[in-house]
């Protein structure tokens, strides 16, 4: 019976199949507020966005209300409600509010809203007459930048993040393996959609897989570094067009004994491709990550050409980008290849 296949551990799209359980110092994420904000997820960021501007309006609105009943606004206003002649006496007309035009915790709301928002429509205002009102609106300003800083700027991240430029960098969804320069290659395909470009590109790959030591302690993801080839030479890569990039299979490579007869055996086998680099338009650092399981490699294909110069200019033809052609590649592993040749 066919052993079931071992879950990704990177996928296609490059999210990474990894969920943390039972952590117990949930309290580390409250250190870095701004981070866990930009990573909540868009609704609860919304939600969060709301609440704060509302919770302090509602609470400096309860503030503004304590102040006014405090001095006997709400009294005196009540009064002249109840009797307007009375305005007209002098003891009522000398009277000085806090803050003019409060009657209630409605009144103290909407002035909380106008100092916090600076709409200032004019009819309700901060006299002279308490301190406590002057330093009560000094602070409700600042307490409103502070808020208004944060959120914007977490609203700002959240939609400049660093993945979105990733979603343009495209791999091919198979990888090969064929003959290049005479010697066994894994090869794969990697372009960017976008027409700005990726500064100081570079690519690596490792192979995660299930191994135990000597000792018999068992790793179930280990990552092997594995070393990239590629036409500008090193791991730097000008991504100015789509580039073949290639890992030679010697004796070093995790693949030197793998064979077409025995690669869709090894379902712990996975290779993982990250690209990164600095985004011309906005300066961000962004990654991208894709993933080959043994059932996504081909065996003695290779990738057809899809650069062409049309017009003096090249032209790039994105529908071949993961289009594949059969060549000869010998049915064997890279170490009887070597073996072979040096016989002869």
């Amino acid at each position: 019976r066919a052993r079931e296949r071992r879950a990704r551990f990177v996928g296609k799209n490059g999210a990474c199949n990894v969920a943390h359980k039972n952590i117990r110092e949930q309290g580390r994420f409250l250190q870095d507020v701004f981070t866990t904000l930009v990573d909540l997820k868009w609704p609860h960021t919304l939600l969060i966005f709301t609440m704060s501007f509302l919770c302090s309006w509602l609470l400096f609105g309860m503030v503004w209300w304590l102040i006014a009943f405090a001095h006997g606004d709400l009294d005196h206003s009540t009064r002249l409600q109840r009797d307007p002649a009375e305005g007209a006496a002098g003891s009522a007309a000398a009277f000085v509010p806090c803050v003019t035009s409060i009657h209630s915790f409605t009144s103290a709301f909407l002035f909380s809203i106008e100092v916090q928002v600076t709409i200032g429509f004019g009819g309700r205002m901060v006299t002279e007459e308490c301190p406590a009102a002057i330093l009560v609106l000094i602070v409700q300003n600042i307490v409103g930048l502070v808020i208004n800083a944060i959120m914007l700027g977490c609203i700002f991240m959240k939609t400049s993040q660093a993945h979105r430029r990733a979603e343009t960098l495209i791999f091919s969804k198979h990888a090969v393996i064929a003959l290049r320069e005479g010697r066994l290659c894994f090869m794969l395909r990697v372009g960017d959609l976008r027409k700005s470009m990726i500064i100081s590109a570079t690519i690596r790959m490792q192979v995660v897989k299930k191994t135990a030591s000597l000792e018999g302690e068992v790793v179930p993801l280990n990552q092997i570094d594995i070393q990239m080839e590629n036409p500008v030479g090193g791991n730097s890569i000008f991504l100015v067009s789509p580039l073949i990039i290639y890992h030679v299979i010697d004796k070093n490579s995790p693949l030197y004994d793998i064979s077409p007869m025995n690669l869709h055996h090894h379902e712990d086998l996975e290779i993982i491709v990250i690209l990164e680099g600095v985004v011309e338009t906005t300066g961000i650092t962004t990654q991208a990550r894709t993933s080959y399981l043994a059932d996504e490699i081909l065996w003695g294909q290779r990738f057809v050409p899809i650069v062409a110069e049309e017009d003096g200019r090249y032209s790039v033809d994105y529908s071949k980008f993961g289009n594949t052609v059969k060549v000869p590649t010998p049915s064997c592993t890279a170490r009887q290849l070597e073996e072979d040749r040096s016989i002869m």
